[in-house]
């Protein structure tokens, strides 16, 4: 592992210079301190230093006592501070690809959504061409990511020009319980083998949070309602009619656009808890494998068979699902580009309605992470080839991509990538990504998502994590979400 030390002399885009670095140099080991400060101890293979002056930045790379490269960027007099972090990222960037002589795929781009840039300016009124060329002068992307960002965000614009973002709202409902922790998660999920006698009271409060908020948003078009986890069909089948009768009862159907639930593990799903969602308007379910290959889905603790994917699959066909969502993740332990090519084969003969790519994210609260010295190298094969792979077998598959995000500690510096047939995108990922619309959330852990000014200003509620404090606190939820919509309405 690479030990690194970032000096700055000023308190500004620490993060930004942070993660650059880092992506560069994945799994290297980087201490900031300040000026002024003393120089943690340790050696060092490389140095780096940011020197903010009044009308310039200076970055410099050192290895062990030798300057390896010195940059320096002027900083045009009354920059706003937006375009002042976007001339230090693009300094940053550049000296450090001149270093390594290699460029990043997503180029200088760290913390922010791509499709956000492509869809603000579009809504401006610019071309696709201008848009192109902002992006790649601006933030160095490649010209296939600068096209995927593009074309996902003319796409999304076309699938929302329905969706009244100002006076509509979605929803999002939690079920934090799973049948074992997968080695790669980091939701707060609890396993429901230790935590079955909290599943009553848990959907006694939720049942009732959901009322609050239906009473609070009545006379609002309701667009779309995502059931997520954990994995929701840990829920026995009286437990899931319970939830979806009550979401029924209180909220608008009419005019709903979409109703997704995750069945996620095909170790939860069972007809009768297929039926149960047929008797309700649910409208698209994820079936997620996340790779066709058994020796993976042992070690990352997944607790099911390649069979199980494809007999539940099959069931819900049999059941009249006619949109059905899979989510898979490039970059898991020991998976080359043959084994991913197998997975991608298992896919086509599947033919789900969509596909969900991820590229792994080492998050630290992963046991994947925790214990990555167990395994073999982590994210090593995931290349702009597999990249390239999934996407290709997702156009033979007659699905185009429709959203796109990336995350922390992402594998490669890549990103995850929806792709989906016509007419069967998932509307809500799409809501939830480019935060057009407020998202009123609800379960222990959720987060409530409050749109303001057009996404200029976001703010959030969120609820407590933990099972038991959810439970006996859950008048305090309320009290704290009901202070967030009296700001919104």
């Amino acid at each position: 592992m690479l030990s690194m030390s970032l000096k700055l002399n000023k308190r500004e885009f620490e993060y930004d210079i942070y993660s650059l670095i880092r992506a560069f140099y994945p799994g290297s080991e980087i201490k900031i301190w300040y000026e002024g400060e003393e120089e943690p101890a340790a050696e060092y293979s490389y140095r780096y230093e940011v020197e903010y002056g009044d009308d310039s930045i200076t970055f410099t790379v050192t290895e062990g006592e030798e300057e390896v490269k010195s940059k320096t960027t002027r900083i045009p007099e009354g920059e706003e501070r937006k375009e002042r972090k976007n001339h230090v990222k693009n300094l940053v960037y550049r000296t450090l690809v001149s270093i390594t002589g290699r460029e990043l795929p997503w180029g200088n781009l760290t913390g922010i959504r791509p499709t956000k840039i492509p869809m603000h300016m579009l809504e401006e009124g610019k071309s696709n061409v201008e848009i192109a060329q902002f992006m790649r002068d601006t933030y160095g992307t490649s010209p296939e990511k600068t096209a995927l960002a593009i074309t996902i965000a003319n796409r999304e614009r076309a699938i929302l020009k329905e969706i009244d973002y100002e006076k509509g709202y979605s929803l999002y409902v939690g079920i934090p319980f799973c049948p074992s922790i997968c080695q790669y998660c980091s939701f707060g999920s609890h396993v429901l083998k230790a935590w079955s006698h909290m599943v009553e009271p848990y959907l006694d409060a939720l049942c009732k949070e959901l009322t609050f908020i239906a009473n609070q948003m009545k006379g609002r078009p309701l667009d779309t309602i995502y059931i997520g986890g954990g994995t929701p069909t840990t829920l026995e089948p009286d437990q899931m009619r319970r939830l979806l009768g009550h979401i029924q009862n209180e909220f608008p159907m009419e005019g709903l656009k979409e109703f997704t639930v995750e069945a996620g593990r095909p170790d939860t799903i069972t007809r009768e808890k297929l039926a149960v969602l047929r008797e309700f308007p649910v409208s698209r379910i994820s079936i997620n494998p996340q790779t066709m290959n058994q020796e993976t889905l042992d070690l990352i603790g997944r607790k099911h068979t390649v069979e199980d994917v494809t007999a539940k699959f099959g069931m819900a066909r049999e059941l009249g699902f006619d949109n059905i969502n899979m989510d898979l993740i490039i970059g898991l332990p020991g998976e080359h580009q043959e084994h991913v090519a197998h997975t991608l084969e298992q896919m086509k003969i599947l033919d789900p309605d969509s596909l969900t790519v991820h590229s792994l994210s080492l998050k630290r609260a992963t046991r994947l992470n925790l214990f990555k010295d167990q395994y073999e190298e982590i994210s090593f094969e995931n290349s702009q080839e597999i990249m390239q792979m999934t996407e290709a077998c997702s156009r033979e598959m007659g699905m185009g991509p429709y959203y796109l995000y990336r995350q922390k500690n992402i594998a490669g510096n890549f990103e995850n990538v929806g792709y989906a047939k016509l007419d069967k995108a998932g509307i809500y990922n799409i809501l939830i990504m480019e935060e057009k619309q407020t998202i009123m959330a609800a379960g222990a852990g959720a987060s409530t998502k409050f749109v303001f000014q057009h996404g200029e200003r976001i703010e959030r509620v969120e609820n407590v994590k933990d099972l038991k404090n959810y439970v006996e606190r859950i008048d305090e939820m309320l009290e704290r979400k009901g202070v967030g919509i009296e700001k919104f309405l």
